[in-house]
């Protein structure tokens, strides 16, 4: 047949199927597979047509040879499913599973068939009974459906099939079946629709009785019970389940009687109820009670054993005996389970006589005579009645048991011989060969006894295979074989006994195996079984410190550290359980807990070696971290602490090795530190004294280091110490280097150390380490033995390929001798084998340093990005202060990087605190700090330095170094205003450099000696050279003119500057100040127009920004003011002050929320606190705004949002100026504005005696401004009680007013007190007195004020229709004035209402109106009053179509008093 054939049976095959011509089917597919036997279509419809013919032998043969030839194609599965559904044979159900499981791979990635397949697999387990599979498949249909994002009712029913398929198996289940159970549970019930409902409660209900069935479960139990409690709070069932569970197991705590007390509550018939309170009033001693309550209880809940326990223990403290246990007949046997019952009981000695006077011949009463006897550890009396017992029934194997029991008991001469004991045990077995006790008792004779280990094997085995619940004879037949090398069959046991075990039983075999696995370094297995021998008695502390051991012999310290943690909890008084917490604890680096952890065991055992080892561990850890850190003093501390503890060591085991080595280390940390710092106190015993302690310097420590590396060797020579001694010898020389002592003695020391690193070498030529610290030794100065030094780096990589420090080793040595190409190649690999690795970095530094590349700053400001170091931060520091230096390249982009945007100032500052710290005896490093701080205005940070770098010099040679240094002193001095310690430091200079003559002059000026001042600066003049040196003198002279009050002096020194061809900007500024000060607009912007030539970018920009402020505001141009300000904010966002500047004129123009509710003063400021929390003047301003805002809420007559913030604001001023550093008259300045704004705003508010209290607080008198506002607040409380001021008392508020005489506000209130007194004149004289005084002060708001007030004045006069013409011209007169000062919407409105008032028909008035109404530009509060009137005029006149077209205007604009006006005219009308 040819494949078209093939092909053309086949489809003649799938036709016939389709036909149901199963027959006709086969016919065709023989055909077909004569041609090809392993055709899977033709083997997969043969299956079919098979089946269809009822043939099922020969369908299931067709394809499984189908699955065999395409394991990985559907139909031959599926085809094999619906045959093995349809058969009846068992076989079938057998094979069915392992074909739903391959089409469960197959349907992967096909969901819905997956589940289809997953649910009739689930079905077919629970058939077989195979919870276990079937809850694992179901469970993962669970979890597949979750992925799906299937609804929460979908869920709800899965979780509820999986209850339905594992709750009638729950005691044949294993533990893993049983959790799962729970978890179905758990997730049916917290997945309900309706919560509380019927269902709802019939599942929870369920749920509990499940739980209630496992008595590990109890903590489940009880949140179970609980959460069912707060659903259901009437429903009783959980308490008596909660009742019942604790009555059962024993526990019956106060928790347990308090659940039986609110059962009672809930259900005074409750059984359950009634035994709990029986219990109580056991407890309680209350036995009749307790009966009563037992008895009554056990007639409604009979199926409780433990109350039975319960009733019996009471009736029996009454000594009802006869009821303790239910009556029984006179029957021997049943008589003595009765005495057994009692003997159990402690009821022995009536027992004995009821027994033995009604059956004296019986055997069972000998027994239970010796049994008596035998609990009361009468051994010769029970001896007797078991051979009596024996005597009457000799084939009773117990009575055999229990003699043999009693021997094996006896006293001294029966312990040594136990034969008697063997024979009775022997003859038990014989008698009884399924008494499992006996077979364990000859075990413990073999083993302990015998000494016969396999014979005693034997019979533990015999004996656990008797009973499988006997835990002794299971433990000791493992044990021993453990011990016999049968490790095998030992842990078959083990394994046996824990896969049958249920949750929470079989603790010894688990732990067994749990130690087993730890010690076959099986981790995983340890730490499983642990936790399940945990799971039967958690309270274990032995348990706890196995599953320790396993965690930390894994790496888990954390959990590791929990188990140990958890052990030492139950028994406080093991030892070893806190020390492997404290050696996690230190691992883990969490040295202080460590610590704490060791203290413990030393309270417990002050000679406990391995603890005091341990902390003189963690210290010393903690030392050498500081020491990384560059905190030298808490290194001391802890080194000295390290040292402590490990001499008492040392003390107590002076053989210990290690120890000698650990105290080596910790007196060689100390090579680092600077000798001024290092004073440790050691005992007397490190040293060989009978003294307590001594102090030891440096150099004593070095030593000593040496002395216990030596004492180490002695006890054990290892390489490691050798080099550590060697190492040792190193640093003593170094340090007598640098002390420059005597060389004879450094040769000797550096020969020893290179001795003693030969040595390590030759003991261990492999380790790395060792040769290059050879080498290191070999290459320093005094040695110069390059070419050993060499050998030994190479040897060093050679022994070790990834070595980074040999390298960067190599490459140092290449670049002392001048090979730079071979360093550079050096350091590169070095580099390329750990890039963060920090000295090979600092090589390439230097190397770029020596040749000039532009990248030298760049690469040792890496180096200070990786961590710290002392040539790398002295390195960066120089070349962030020689950058500084250059004045030329502020505005290159080298400059911007390097030192804006890399922030290389306070960079730079830190590492070389640091290095200070350290290196001590440094000048330059002292002088690069000091202007470093001084950068950062750390003005009292910088005088320390550079004293400690005149300190340093003070016995230089080199007198140019020392001028430069008290150049430098001084300048910082008169910086944190010590003027006469400035002036010293300058003098005792030659006085003859420019820089010394300038900072001398400003000391003097700052001093107040002015003259002095004067002459160091002409001086300074006479020898300076550049043009701008001699413009900042002239500009510093014309200063001091001006501080002199010889104005004109300082101007022509100012414009002596402004001719140079080089003019300072601050000469310039000092020019524009002057204009402004004397009100001089010409002079101003003169000076303005010039400046702004010379200055560009951020160069000066606040005093920039203020100045041309300034000008505008004197010009009266307040939106200019604004625009300057905002434009400065948006180009310098994150400038302090500038946002300062701005809301000042934003509040000065009257800007506020209601007008703008995004563009505010009280929005803005709040956004410049958030950026700029720490400005006090951005606070002040927030007070300000609130001010502001309260202010036009009283207009508006609408309720205060800010109110009782005064107090707290002024407070926060006060904070903020604390945490700066500002100038005292700045300081000052901005305190008494807030004390003054803060009484204002209460006094405005009507808090009249919280504003005076807060005044009384100053001394007033010394201060105009707040003693006017105490005046202020006095005549307020005067005037509201509404009576006429005595004359004495106006006089005393006008002489108040005269001594703030500079004060525009202050005439403004006299003139409103006047006016309160209807002195109308006196008013107008106080606000003529305001306008001459703005007008004197160029005060344009002031005078604006004024003019607006005395039209006000005389506009109400005028509405009082006083016939006088005097106050309409005043009107007239103030607003024209006001009017030319600039556009007034209020001078306006005064002029229209001035006309309504004299003819409030005519036609002008309805003009005059309309334009402040009508036309834009005129705020809302203004329009208001205009359209208040106008429509006043408008039903005056009886205009009804205008009257329409204002309302419409009112409702537009929200005038709800325009409206209600409109109401009552039209209702008058």
């Amino acid at each position: 047949m040819s494949n078209k054939e093939v092909k053309t049976a086949l489809k003649s095959a799938r036709e016939a199927i389709r036909n149901k011509e199963y027959k006709e089917a086969l016919k065709h597919c023989k055909a077909v597979l004569k041609q090809e036997k392993n055709n899977y279509n033709a083997w997969v419809f043969i299956g079919l047509a098979a089946a269809e013919l009822e043939q099922p032998d020969q369908a299931q043969g067709a394809y499984r040879k189908a699955t065999e030839l395409e394991p990985g194609q559907l139909l031959a599965w599926q085809g094999l499913a619906n045959l093995y559904e349809k058969s009846n044979q068992t076989d079938a159900k057998g094979d069915l599973a392992s074909v739903y499981q391959k089409l469960l791979e197959l349907y992967e990635s096909d969901k819905q068939k997956w589940c289809e397949v997953c649910k009739k697999l689930v079905e077919l387990y629970h058939q077989e009974k195979k919870h276990l599979e079937a809850a694992r498949t179901w469970h993962k249909l669970v979890k597949i459906k979750q992925e799906e994002g299937a609804d929460n009712a979908e869920l709800h029913q899965l979780w509820k099939r999986m209850i339905q398929l594992l709750a009638d198996s729950t005691q044949n289940q294993d533990n893993e079946t049983q959790q799962l159970l729970l978890t179905a549970f758990e997730h049916a019930v917290n997945s309900a629709d309706m919560i509380p409902s019927e269902d709802h409660q019939i599942l929870y209900r369920d749920f509990i009785q499940c739980l209630s069935k496992f008595p590990h479960e109890t903590a489940r139990l009880k949140k179970a019970c609980d959460d069912m409690m707060v659903l259901y709070p009437t429903l009783s069932y959980p308490l008596e389940v909660l009742c019942l569970h604790f009555i059962q197991s024993g526990t019956v705590t106060e928790e347990a009687l308090h659940f039986c007390c609110r059962l009672m509550e809930m259900d005074a018939s409750s059984g359950p109820g009634f035994i709990g309170l029986g219990i109580k009033s056991l407890q309680e001693k209350k036995y009749e009670e307790a009966a009563k309550h037992l008895s009554e209880g056990l007639q409604k809940t009979s199926q409780c054993p433990a109350a039975w326990y319960y009733l019996a223990e009471a009736q029996m403290k009454m000594q009802k005996y006869k009821e303790a246990v239910p009556g029984v007949n006179s029957d021997p046997l049943l008589l003595a389970l009765k005495g057994r019952a009692y003997v159990n009981k402690g009821l022995i000695d009536q027992v004995a006589q009821q027994i033995m006077s009604s059956h004296p011949h019986v055997a069972e009463a000998h027994a239970l005579e010796g049994l008596i006897h035998y609990t009361q550890k009468n051994y010769q009396q029970a001896e007797k009645s078991f051979q009596s017992a024996i005597e009457r029934e000799a084939e009773v194997a117990e009575y055999h048991h229990y003699l043999g029991l009693t021997y094996w008991s006896m006293g001294e001469e029966t312990r040594k011989d136990k034969t008697k004991a063997l024979s009775q045990f022997l003859k038990a077995a014989k008698l009884d060969s399924y008494m499992g006790s006996v077979f364990c008792y000859l075990g413990h004779y073999y083993r302990d006894v015998a000494g016969d280990k396999n014979r005693a094997r034997g019979c533990y085995k015999k004996a656990f295979e008797l009973n499988q619940s006997d835990g002794e004879a299971g433990s000791a037949a493992v044990d021993l074989s453990m011990e016999l090398g049968d490790t095998e069959t030992a842990i078959a046991v083990l394994t046996s006994v824990t896969e049958k075990a249920s949750a929470g039983a079989a603790k010894w075999a688990w732990i067994r195996r749990g130690l087993y696995y730890l010690r076959a370094n099986q981790h995983s297995q340890a730490v499983a079984d642990l936790q399940a021998a945990l799971r039967a008695d958690p309270k274990d502390s032995n348990c706890w410190e196995s599953l320790g051991e396993a965690y930390l012999s894994r790496g888990g310290y954390t959990t590791a550290l929990k188990s140990f943690t958890k052990a030492s909890e139950l028994n406080p008084e093991s030892v070893y359980s806190i020390y492997q917490a404290a050696v996690i604890d230190q691992l883990l680096g969490r040295y202080k807990e460590a610590i704490a952890e060791y203290q413990k065991i030393l309270k417990k055992s002050k000679e406990y070696v391995s603890a005091l080892k341990g902390l003189g561990e963690c210290y010393l850890m903690v030392a050498r971290a500081a020491l990384a850190d560059y905190l030298d003093d808490k290194a001391l501390d802890c080194i000295e602490q390290s040292l402590e503890y490990f001499t008492q060591a040392a003390k107590c085991r002076p053989d210990i090795s290690c120890l000698w080595k650990l105290l080596g280390d910790a007196c060689t940390s100390v090579h680092v530190i600077s000798t001024s710092k290092v004073n440790v106190k050691v005992l007397g015993y490190l040293i060989g004294q009978k003294t307590d302690r001594q102090t030891l310097k440096k150099s004593e420590l070095l030593i000593l280091g040496g002395r216990c590396y030596g004492r180490a060797l002695k006890l054990m020579s290892l390489p490691n110490i050798w080099c550590d001694l060697g190492i040792n010898y190193y640093h003593q020389a170094q340090h007598l280097t640098a002390m420059g002592s005597d060389t004879n003695e450094i040769s000797e020391l550096l020969e020893k150390s290179v001795q003693c690193l030969k040595k390590a070498v030759r003991l261990d030529s492999k380790n790395y380490l060792y040769w290059n610290a050879l080498g290191v030794v070999a290459s320093c100065s005094a040695i110069g033995n390059y070419a050993l030094a060499q050998h030994c780096f190479i040897k060093s990589v050679q022994a070790e390929q990834i070595n980074v420090v040999a390298w960067t080793n190599l490459g140092v040595l290449y670049l002392v001798n001048g090979h730079i190409e071979q360093a550079h190649e050096a350091f590169k690999v070095a580099q390329s084998l750990e890039p963060s690795y920090l000295l090979c970095w600092i090589g390439q530094a230097f190397i770029a340093e020596s040749v000039g590349s532009y990248d030298t700053m760049d690469l040792f400001r890496h180096t200070t990005e990786l961590s710290m170091h002392t040539e790398g931060a002295k390195g960066y520091a120089h070349w962030v202060c020689s950058t500084l230096q250059d004045k030329s390249n502020r505005n290159s982009e080298l400059y911007q990087y390097n030192i804006i945007q890399m922030h290389a100032i306070p960079a730079a500052q830190v590492v070389l605190s640091k290095y200070t710290e350290r290196i001590q005896d440094d000048a330059s490093a002292f002088t690069m700090l000091g202007y470093l701080n001084e950068y950062l205005q750390l003005n009292k940070q910088a005088t320390g330095a550079y004293e400690r770098a005149v300190s340093l010099l003070k016995n230089s040679k080199d007198k140019e170094k020392w001028n430069i240094a008290m150049r430098n002193y001084g300048r910082s001095l008169c910086g944190i205003g010590q003027y006469d310690k400035a002036i010293q430091a300058y003098m005792s200079t030659c006085l003859s450099e420019f820089d010394d003559l300038v900072g001398i002059a400003l000391a003097y000026f700052r001093k107040g000696l002015l003259q002095e001042s004067i002459k160091a600066y002409e001086k300074a003049l006479s020898i300076a050279e550049s043009e701008h040196d001699k413009a900042d003198i002239l500009t510093a002279l014309a200063i001091i003119e001006y501080k002199q009050n010889n104005v004109d002096a300082a101007k022509t020194l100012l414009f002596k500057c402004s001719i140079l061809k080089e003019p300072s900007t601050e000469s310039l500024q000092a020019l524009c100040a002057l204009g402004l000060a004397k009100q001089d607009a010409t002079l101003a912007t003169a000076a303005l127009k010039e400046l702004l030539k010379h200055v560009k970018g951020k160069d000066h920009l606040y005093e920039r920004c203020l100045i041309i402020s300034a000008v505008y505001a004197l010009q009266g141009r307040n939106v200019g003011v604004q625009r300057q300000a905002s434009k400065a904010i948006h180009t310098y966002v994150n400038h302090l002050q500038l946002p300062d500047t701005f809301l000042i004129n934003q509040l000065a123009a009257g800007c506020h929320l209601i007008e703008d509710e995004k563009n505010n003063p009280l929005k803005n400021i709040q956004k410049a606190i958030h950026l700029f929390p720490d400005d006090p003047a951005a606070w002040a301003v927030l007070m300000a705004a609130c001010h502001a805002e309260n202010t036009v809420v009283c207009l508006n007559n609408t309720q205060l949002r800010r109110t009782d913030l005064e107090t707290m604001l002024v407070a926060t001023v006060s904070a903020k100026i604390a945490g700066n550093n500002f100038p005292a008259n700045y300081i000052q300045a901005l305190e008494d504005w807030s004390l003054c704004q803060a009484i204002t705003g209460l006094k405005e508010m009507g808090r009249l005696t919280e504003a005076e209290a807060l005044c009384t607080k100053v001394n007033c008198p010394e201060q105009p401004a707040l003693f006017l506002l105490l005046r202020q607040i006095q005549c307020r409380q005067l005037l509201q009680s509404h009576k006429e001021l005595p004359d004495t008392v106006l006089e005393e508020l006008r002489k108040t007013v005269m001594t703030s005489g500079s004060s525009v506000a202050a005439w403004h209130w006299l003139a409103k007190v006047y006016e309160s007194q209807r002195m109308m004149v006196a008013a107008e004289m106080c606000y003529r007195k305001s306008l001459q005084l703005a007008s004197q002060q160029g005060n344009w708001h002031g005078k604006l004020s004024s003019l607006l007030r005395l039209a006000m004045l005389a506009l109400e006069i005028c509405m009082a229709n006083v016939s006088n013409d005097h106050w309409p011209s005043l009107v007239q007169e103030a607003t024209t004035e006001a009017l030319k000062l600039s556009f007034c919407p209020l001078a306006v409105l005064l002029r229209a209402l001035l006309q309504y008032s004299r003819k409030m028909g005519a036609r002008e008035t309805r003009r005059m109106l309309e334009k402040v109404v009508y036309q834009p530009g005129y705020p809302e509060t203004i329009v208001s009053v205009a359209r208040w009137y106008l429509l006043k005029h408008l039903y005056a006149k009886d205009d009804y179509e205008l009257i329409d077209v204002l309302i419409a205007n009112a409702k537009a604009n929200g005038d709800t008093r325009a409206l209600e006006l409109d109401k009552k005219l039209s209702a008058h009308s």
